[in-house]
């Protein structure tokens, strides 16, 4: 039998928890804390997208689609998350009606296409 435990890491103020352009191998649930999730700009600046406080998710869109992170995402203060592994989300996945997978894949599509829309203006 093996025993599933709940992995859990704390983040510092201004320490990333991942980089845009990385692959995505998990997604996040704040348990305390506040995450700030940012994207570069093409003249070099960064803007901010928004922030996920306590009991949000962030980084799941990677899971989904299997595309680099559009986003960074950096502690704004002291936060624990906690993971949810590629395998994890894969065999819940599994399991789920094949409607809401394909509508899954078609909001992380119009999420990612939105974005990029609002940051070419």
């Amino acid at each position: 039998m093996v025993t599933k435990f709940i992995e859990r890491k704390v983040y510092y103020p201004g320490q990333k928890v991942f980089s845009e352009g990385e692959d995505g191998n998990r997604a996040y649930v704040v348990e305390r804390g506040l995450i700030e999730i940012s994207k570069n700009l093409p003249d070099g600046s960064e803007k901010i997208l928004g922030t996920i406080g306590a009991g949000g998710i962030f980084g799941e869109m990677a899971l989904i689609d299997n595309q680099p992170r559009m986003a960074t995402a950096r502690a704004v203060q002291e936060s624990t998350c906690i993971f949810i592994s590629r395998q994890t989300f894969e065999d819940k996945l599994r399991r789920t009606d094949p409607f809401i997978k394909g509508l899954l894949s078609i909001f992380v599509r119009n999420i990612r296409n939105l974005t990029q829309d609002k940051l070419k203006k």
